[in-house]
């Protein structure tokens, strides 16, 4: 049993699928990671569920989804016209 976890709601309007793609193919290419990550879709809100042993690795964990989860959303902004 993990002794830390987080819970992620984030509500986006606009592409969510295709952000939620980004973060399931980074977490896909990472698997040395020492944290238990699960991405799903809801409509227009994405849920993420982390769980780890380690709080240093859950925090790097987090900041890291969350950076991506933004850069992912302003790329998209940028493309629309």
């Amino acid at each position: 049993m993990s002794a830390f976890s987080a819970d992620i709601l984030i509500d986006i309007n606009g592409k969510p699928k295709a952000i939620s793609d980004a973060l399931k193919i980074d977490n896909k290419f990472y698997p040395e990671s020492q944290t238990t990550t699960k991405i799903m879709l809801k409509k227009n809100c994405l849920h993420i569920m982390i769980e780890s042993s380690e709080l240093p690795q859950m925090r790097a964990n987090i900041n890291s989804i969350l950076r991506l989860v933004q850069a992912s959303y302003a790329s998209i902004k940028s493309l629309e016209l």
